[in-house]
């Protein structure tokens, strides 16, 4: 599989982007190793690794520590030595993914909004982990859940709210 790994760091200066290289990494520890070395003074680092076109792993530490994990599916644990790596210790999220995709019924005269794609995905770990950043729950599951959106759509999207989408974006070129 293949992948991108774009790490951000928010310090005192702003938003820090690095492109990470995964492939030697052990375990998860070395994984959040290299992450707290983007900016071993940051107040928050998040690292988004996008495989394959298909999955979307998101890492967040605050202050270097409380390691928070997302995955946009848990299938990217069972096919990857890489998504098994980040993925593999991560339990299911508090809200599912029908909540997101399937919403209830409005209530009056008005017609339920159609779901955004089919819950294909089985997202897990904490998917609150953006929500004091500027990205709910909500948002993040229905990015991941909306058909069409490739995890580097959900990527950008997301560094757009946060305002590191510049950074992340240099890295892909």
């Amino acid at each position: 599989m293949s992948y991108f790994a774009a790490a951000v760091a928010r310090g005192s200066t702003g938003w820090v982007a690095s492109e990470l290289d995964l492939t030697g990494a052990a375990d998860i520890d070395e994984v959040v190793d290299q992450l707290r070395d983007v900016d071993p003074d940051a107040d928050v680092a998040l690292l988004f690794v996008e495989s394959d076109d298909s999955y979307l792993a998101i890492l967040r530490l605050d202050q270097g520590e409380d390691l928070r994990v997302f995955g946009s599916d848990s299938v990217f644990a069972e096919e990857s030595r890489i998504g098994a790596l980040l993925l593999g210790d991560v339990k299911a999220p508090a809200l599912e993914i029908d909540e997101v995709t399937n919403p209830p019924a409005a209530t009056g005269d008005e017609a339920a909004p159609p779901p955004a794609a089919g819950p294909d995905v089985d997202p897990v770990g904490d998917p609150e982990l953006l929500a004091d950043l500027g990205v709910s729950a909500h948002q993040l599951l229905s990015l991941c859940a909306h058909d069409g959106l490739l995890p580097a759509d959900v990527t950008a999207e997301i560094c757009q709210v946060l305002g590191c989408a510049d950074g992340v974006e240099e890295l892909r070129e």
